[in-house]
């Protein structure tokens, strides 16, 4: 990917890849991030329908687990992945860039913001609120998560932006502990917008945000 310095790999998987196949690949790659041994990853795929667990997930908030529930490492509660939703996980070397979390995630808010815009969408953060934000009719909805887990400053998993998911699935879960809010998609929207066009917003706005994870705070 011509955005990218060329020590960091733009990888684009099709179809849908195993949650936990994919995450126990992710944790390989930081660990030899980490190690030196291998270049940064910013990695975008999908998976297949599952609740997956944050760190500070609550039994209540599981609902209805009609797909495999998964506990992992990353910050939050529960969210839902499914078909339909773009993933992107960032294995990226924070001991060069700051260890700066807080600064990491907010630069990550802002390139997925920024992404969205580019497609048509008015997308924000809300205070006391994780995730990204956007307006479906007239009233706050949640159209991205982000979680995210940093192991030796190495950093790990990162958003899903909902594309055309089947948003019902949404309805097993309160969705990252927020229960007096909504979730939204392009496709509810009336936005058209496909994953490989989608992936050239995140690519085209991805400079920006590494050079600002670069600079001095």
């Amino acid at each position: 990917m011509d955005q990218l310095p060329p020590d960091i790999e733009w990888r684009v998987t099709a179809g849908l890849a195993p949650y936990a196949e994919a995450v126990a690949e992710m944790e390989a790659r930081a660990a030899d991030v980490a190690e030196g041994r291998a270049r940064e990853l910013i990695w975008l795929l999908e998976h297949p329908a599952v609740y997956t667990g944050g760190t500070s997930a609550v039994d209540a908030e599981l609902l209805d687990p009609r797909f495999p529930v998964v506990r992992t490492g990353r910050g939050g509660r529960y969210t839902y992945h499914g078909p339909g939703q773009r993933i992107g996980y960032l294995v990226l070397d924070l001991a060069k860039r700051g260890r700066d979390v807080r600064r990491f995630v907010h630069a990550l808010e802002q390139w997925v913001i920024a992404a969205l815009a580019r497609a048509g969408v008015a997308a924000f953060t809300v205070p006391g609120r994780v995730g990204i934000w956007t307006l479906d009719g007239g009233r706050e909805a949640k159209i991205g998560a982000i979680g995210v887990r940093v192991r030796r400053w190495v950093t790990l998993h990162g958003f899903a932006v909902n594309l055309s998911p089947d948003l019902s699935h949404f309805g097993g879960i309160v969705p990252c502990g927020i229960g007096d809010a909504g979730v939204t998609s392009f496709e509810r929207l009336g936005i058209a917008r496909d994953r490989e066009t989608f992936d050239m917003d995140l690519a085209l706005t991805a400079r920006t945000f590494l050079q600002t994870l670069s600079c001095p705070p």
